[in-house]
């Protein structure tokens, strides 16, 4: 049986840096067979999990020869780290996707927040993976010297730096400071549910991203 990929080490980028890279950049370099060998890792990932799975699994459900798939992914950690990959570029695409509809700046936080949570803890794979396998993903998110914290923290202040040069958040705001307060908020949800607030209630979450995260766009005293 395959060991357990590991999601991140310390000379190279993190999954989500690099999908993060690929969000802003659209970079989509994969061709047919490539995508159907991930979407065929995917499901076989979503079924059984990654510890259990093995390259001939994935070939199989892809309908593909086990050299093809070796001839494009060299060995599992690397099917495992593009397939992860692809569904955090997915991930914030879907963020762009559902901030465009708001008209304040309140609603997009509530959105982005809202739909933030709801997009990791609803993906198959990502969700899935911190229920059963939580020390495959875990790590990649709060062990690697906070480089996946300070990567979504960083898109989300190119999204607040927007807002300040259209004039929506005060200049005086230190917009990379109030992400990364806010991804910390974020990431505390996903890997440590709460008693008093049910993530399942939509409007329940926008009020907490009201209520609490959009004050700290206010200009300090």
């Amino acid at each position: 049986m395959d060991p357990a990929p590991p999601l991140a080490s310390e000379n190279t980028k993190t999954l989500l840096e690099r999908a993060f890279s690929d969000a802003v950049d659209q970079v989509d370099d994969s061709d047919e067979t490539t995508a159907r060998v991930l979407d065929g890792a995917y499901e076989q990932f979503c079924r059984t999990g990654i510890r259990r799975s093995t390259m001939d699994d994935v070939a199989k459900r892809a309908g593909v020869s086990r050299i093809t798939v070796y001839r494009r992914f060299a060995n599992k950690d690397t099917l495992v780290e593009h397939v992860v990959r692809r569904e955090f570029r997915r991930y914030f695409d879907r963020f762009l996707r559902d901030i465009r509809q708001a008209r304040t700046l309140a609603e997009r936080l509530e959105l982005g927040f809202a739909g933030s949570l709801r997009a990791i803890r609803e993906n198959p794979l990502i969700g899935g993976l911190m229920e059963v396998e939580p020390d495959v993903v875990v790590p990649s998110m709060i062990s690697d010297g906070g480089r996946t914290m300070a990567t979504v923290s960083r898109f989300l202040a190119e999204r607040l730096r927007i807002e300040q040069r259209t004039g929506h958040v005060a200049a005086e705001v230190d917009v990379d400071l109030v992400a990364e307060m806010m991804v910390r908020v974020s990431t505390s949800f996903l890997l440590t549910p709460s008693e008093l607030i049910d993530l399942d209630d939509e409007q329940q979450v926008r009020d907490i991203a009201r209520r609490f995260l959009l004050p700290m766009l206010e200009p300090p005293a």
